[in-house]
């Protein structure tokens, strides 16, 4: 006879709340168990990043937006962890740069698309679409979003900015 796990089917007796909760709880220490003190760190989500690696914006160098006017991979040899997420740039200057003034560098609206923003939906934006307006660097989630940015920037921007602050909410801190 074939166990109910093996069927696919919930051992009976057992009330479904308290499974879901043994299997959190479970999942839970699992997780702290085989990642030790670093799997209780939070991450953020107030700025774009892989869940797997924690690299903020793919590993995208944010100053070479500016610099080099493209979007070039940063090296793991200059890292610096800011807003909970690690960031990458291509070389000491560029690292040193965002570090006194990451303001300046880091990706709008944490590199959501501005547009998504806009309609209240956290939507990441793709490092590789991309648009510098007013000294500003935007993400976008394709390239027909920033073809409608660039149609109406100001008012884009003007909705983006009445929403970010509820979408900012429903982010994790």
């Amino acid at each position: 006879m074939t166990s109910p796990r093996r069927r696919g089917k919930p051992p009976t007796g057992v009330p479904t709340a308290l499974r879901v909760g043994l299997w959190l709880a479970g999942a839970c220490l699992g997780g702290i168990w085989a990642g030790g003190p670093a799997a209780l760190a939070t991450t953020t989500e107030r700025v774009v990043s892989n869940p797997r690696t924690g690299l903020a914006i793919e590993g995208f160098d944010p100053v070479a937006y500016f610099i080099d006017e493209t979007p070039k991979l940063g090296r793991p040899d200059f890292e610096f962890r800011y807003r909970g997420a690690i960031w990458r740039f291509r070389n000491p200057g560029n690292r040193a740069a965002f570090v006194d003034n990451p303001g300046d560098y880091e990706p709008q609206f944490g590199g959501y698309d501005p547009v998504a923003i806009g309609r209240g939906a956290p939507t990441p934006g793709n490092p590789e679409i991309w648009l510098i307006a007013g000294q500003k660097l935007y993400l976008f989630y394709d390239p027909q979003s920033r073809d409608d940015f660039t149609s109406d920037p100001r008012r884009l921007l003007m909705q983006a900015e009445a929403r970010w602050p509820d979408v900012i909410k429903v982010l994790s801190q």
